[in-house]
């Protein structure tokens, strides 16, 4: 019992922490440690036998074999994002879209321009910056409510890209290393959940927004709004090409060196992005600096979640939590989707979610027969689902650092298109692979 409100009170406390804004560094093993005093683990390695259980011990393997594991992803992924922002290749395929458009539909433009970008490997982050200015620029001349923007940025960045079939994003490529799968795992599938969240989340935040209109509400300007800078960019066609080729090498190379291809494909975007638009960057090396200090921060955080959660899965009442959800009726998927979809909400972290999970639950119903590439697509899409509460990094930094809202204004519209309509994409999923589709 103790254990159980030691494991509830500091997933609590990291929710609370993280909106007050507290690095995680430091409240993920402050968090880990309310969980080890409640459930009587031990603090250091020298007050156990050798291999076991012990908060620092278990803190510390979770947090550095996060990092062996992705480092190399989250860096080439961080320098891919910003050679794409500072060479100017970003604004130029985003603003291509907007223009292709059209004013009137404003915001299916934002959407859309997040979606490539995402759907092309560039970070969510560096999307969100990218995408914030011309975003502004749009609500201000359609006079809609600005609080809806990081809704919009959120919608088309980590609902039906992030984690659909051929996505470079690391949260369609974490379960290929304990399903051995490919990113293109339940393709048939996923391309029709990707349409039914793009269609049904459109029309929701349209609606919203529409409401929000009806009552009166405006776009309010700001002293600090960014302004769009008349500085030449390349043509959306070499802005658009180094996205191609990070998807075609990690198709290419996928099957022989499965999440060990997005290395190289991101490397490749990063070249590509260099020898097509190298005299419109404003300075190359600094934006490779950029980035590896974003991919540091990045991961750092991540793996201090993940460090949580290497305490949390070594206490009893977590344990008791997996084989209740392992336990549920029904298709294994059901059950495989709440536990991935709980532990990336405990963790608020979609990709330490599947780190924490996967371990323990892909061997589980591989040894029931699960498909492996059903499993792959319903991990996927259930991971960025309650990843996406308030406490998640991203959903912080977009609200609040990026587009200066406060969560009450800002997080229903947010909440509502990526926990509500994820969840919705999963059921959707599970529903199709039980029919026999994509298996």
């Amino acid at each position: 019992m103790l254990s159980m409100i030691g494991l509830i009170g500091g997933l609590a406390l990291l929710i609370y922490l993280t909106m007050k804004g507290m690095n995680l560094l430091v409240a993920g093993p402050l968090c880990a440690l309310f969980v080890a005093v409640f459930s009587g683990l031990p603090l250091f390695p020298q007050l156990v036998g050798e291999g076991e259980a012990n908060l620092v011990g278990n803190y510390m393997t979770g947090f550095s074999g996060f990092i062996a594991s992705w480092y190399l992803m989250f860096l080439l992924g961080a320098i891919f994002g910003k050679v794409m922002e500072d060479s100017g290749s970003a604004d130029s395929v985003s603003k291509w879209i907007v223009e292709k458009i059209g004013m009137k539909r404003a915001v299916l433009a934002i959407v859309i321009a997040c979606a490539v970008l995402t759907y092309g490997g560039v970070s969510l982050f560096v999307v969100a910056f990218s995408v914030y200015p011309m975003a502004v620029s749009l609500f201000r001349q359609a006079d809609l409510p600005r609080r809806f923007i990081p809704a919009a940025l959120a919608f088309g960045s980590v609902t039906f890209t992030m984690t659909s079939a051929g996505s470079p994003e690391i949260q369609n490529w974490i379960p290929i290393e304990y399903l051995e799968t490919s990113p293109y795992a339940g393709w048939e599938v996923s391309l029709i959940v990707a349409v039914f969240m793009m269609i049904f989340g459109y029309w929701w935040l349209r609606r919203m927004i529409r409401k929000a209109v009806a009552n009166g509400e405006k776009f309010i300007a700001r002293a600090n709004d960014p302004v769009n800078e008349d500085k030449a960019l390349p043509h959306p066609v070499t802005g658009m090409i180094p996205l191609l080729v990070v998807l075609i090498i990690s198709f290419v190379f996928h099957d022989s060196l499965q999440q060990s291809a997005l290395i190289i494909a991101l490397l490749g975007g990063v070249i590509a992005a260099y020898l097509l638009n190298r005299k419109y960057f404003t300075s190359f090396w600094n934006a490779v600096s950029e980035g590896t200090l974003g991919a540091l921060i990045a991961l750092g955080n991540t793996a201090a979640v993940v460090g949580f959660g290497g305490v949390a899965k070594a206490v009893p009442a977590f344990e008791v939590a997996v084989n209740a959800m392992t336990s549920i009726p029904g298709s294994p998927l059901i059950g495989g989707a709440i536990a991935v979809s709980v532990i990336a909400g405990m963790t608020g972290s979609a990709s330490g979610g599947q780190a924490i999970a996967l371990p323990l639950l892909a061997p589980h119903y591989m040894d029931m027969g699960v498909n492996p590439e059903a499993l792959h697509r319903v991990v996927a899409i259930s991971s960025g689902a309650l990843d996406s509460l308030p406490h998640n990094g991203y959903v912080v930094t977009t609200i609040r650092g990026i587009c200066g809202e406060s969560h009450q204004d800002a997080y229903y519209p947010v909440g509502a298109l990526t926990v509500i309509v994820p969840a919705l994409g999963v059921v959707l999923a599970i529903i199709l692979f039980s029919f026999g589709l994509g298996i």
